[in-house]
This record gives structure tokens, sequence and C-alpha cells, in this order.
């Protein structure tokens, strides 16, 4: 289950914890951030309670402005049972309200050195990315000339020797046999491998090894955006495989749909060799670039020349 808690954003961001200790496992379920302005002028009919509060100098300077009593009020309402935090830029005093509050209902209230709109920015980021729908793959992710190409098929059809072979080549290995894939944006699929994989190789009949030991840092990266899907399958001499390239067959991993190739595997087929060049040809089709169909293009003036010949 996808979760990020106060204590995580505290040692993210480095963050000074000035009050309300006992509520920093709270929960944040939301990467939208608040700036209570509204709150502080009292209206709280639509106030977002479940997100983290973010307090800077304007917020901060009209609650100087504030009768003694509705301070005391406004900030004990601010601090409610849902909110995961609340948050003071630019290293600004923290009010004595805001502590009796958060202490009162156990609300953790941190201190950034930051100013507001960057670290609304960082912070946002940092939630989005935690909080990205998530799902685990089994395959293998490589990076191949700067393209993510996740490997997929069938236990035992090569999919892990092949990224040895890719690795041997210069390419980048991200993740084997478990590869966990976060939708950070709309069409951005991000993969990296479990804290407990990461940098290993499974190759049956040697076992697990280690790549960053045996081929360097250089051979591996912590995770990639993944743009090509290669399916591995055994060759089967009854099924048509496609020849030409002309039909893009696409497969959704959670709300995004990527490029699939489908590659027959059988001895003699040198497999890597065949994910570099669909990667450099995803690539090139990328910047406009397309042999399938200038070949069709060729093909039908071919076959256009051949029937104004024939009318003749």
């Amino acid at each position: 289950m996808i979760s990020v808690t106060t204590r995580d954003v505290i040692e993210k961001f480095n963050l000074t914890l000035v009050s309300g200790n006992e509520g920093i496992g709270r929960y944040i379920t939301t990467s939208d951030l608040s700036r209570p302005g509204l709150e502080m002028a009292g209206y709280f009919t639509h106030y977002p309670a479940n997100r983290v509060q973010l307090i800077g100098k304007t917020e901060l300077s009209f609650f100087d402005m504030l009768p003694t009593n509705l301070k005391k009020e406004r900030m004990l309402r601010l601090c409610s049972t849902e909110t995961p935090a609340i948050i003071i830029s630019r290293g600004l005093e923290v009010p004595e309200e805001l502590i009796q509050a958060s202490n009162e209902n156990n609300v953790p209230v941190l201190l950034t050195t930051m100013k507001t709109t960057r670290f609304s920015s960082r912070l946002t980021n940092f939630l989005e990315s935690r909080l990205a729908p998530y799902v685990a793959m089994h395959g293998v992710l490589v990076d191949v000339y700067g393209i993510g190409v996740l490997i997929i098929g069938k236990s035992g059809v090569g999919k892990s020797e092949t990224a040895l072979e890719l690795i041997k080549k210069g390419h980048r290995l991200v993740a084997d046999d478990c590869v966990e894939i976060r939708q950070e944006a709309e069409d951005l699929l991000i993969g990296s491998p479990p804290p407990l994989l990461e940098h290993l190789l499974e190759i049956r009949g040697i076992g697990i090894i280690d790549i960053m030991t045996l081929f360097g840092a250089s051979a591996v990266r912590p995770q990639k955006r993944i743009t090509l899907i290669v399916e591995l399958e055994n060759w089967d001499g009854e099924k048509v495989y496609d020849r030409l390239g002309l039909d893009e067959e696409k497969m959704k991993i959670i709300d995004t749909e990527i490029t699939k190739l489908t590659i027959p595997v059988q001895p003699g087929r040198n497999v890597s060799v065949i994910i570099e060049v669909a990667a450099m040809n995803y690539r090139l089709k990328k910047l406009g670039v397309n042999a399938a169909q200038e070949f069709s293009r060729r093909l039908e003036e071919v076959i256009s020349v051949q029937d104004e010949l024939e009318d003749y």
C-alpha cells in the first residue's frame, strides 16, 4: 500500500519539529497542499483538513492582526484531527497559539528555512512521486540508448540473459525479475527495482549476480521512464508475425498505453541486437523517420506506375 507519513517529509527535507511530536506518524494521502489564508480569516466551510497546511509570510502577517481570542480559536480549528502537518516557511517565528493548539490535538508543526513557493514546489513533486499509482510487473527493465525498454515474457524465455548481453554492450540495468512501476504523471511511467533486488540479476545455472560489482556503477541506474515494451515468446511456426511494422501494438499499464513489440525467440536469433535496433528505430519514429511507412509509400508508387503501364 502506498503511504507517506509526516515523518517521511521531516526526514526528506530536514525539517525542524516545533510541536505536536506525537503526530509525526500521521499519513499524508494527497499531494495537494493548502495555504490557509481564508481559514485565518475565519472561513472554514471548505477547509481541506486532510492536506498539508503551508503557512508563509502573508498568512502570518494577517494572523498577527487578529485579536488574541480569535487567534486561539482559529489555530484550534486549523489543527484538526485530519491535518497531517502544518509547515511554517522562511524560518519565521511560530505563533504561541499554534504551538498550544498543535500540542493539544497532536498535529505536528514543522519549520523550514526555504521560501514558501520553492518549498511548495519541492514538496508537491515529492508527494506526487511517492503517492503515484503503482503496480509491480514481472520482467526486466533496461536503459538502451536512452530508451527505457521493459522486457516481458514467460518464465525461462531468456529475459535476464538478454539483459546481461545488453549490459555487456554498455547498456544499463534498472530492474530484474520484479519492476515497480509508478505513474507519476499522465503518460509518464517510471520503473524502478524493489530495494531487495537493486543491482541484482538472476541467471539460471549461475544464480544471483551483482551487476554493479561486476560491471561498475555505469552499468546500473536507479530508475527509468518506460517508453517501449518488448515481449519475448518462443517461436511458433503457425503464428504470423509482423514483418513490416506498420501496425503498432499497445499495452496498457495503469492508465498509460505503451508501444509493444513481440519478438519470437529461437536458437540463432541474437535477441539483444534486435532489442538495440528496436530501441533505435523507436527513437527514429519519434523523430519522424518511419522506415515501414516509407517502404509502403514506395510500394504504392511502384504499383501505381505498373497500373498506368497496363492501362497504356
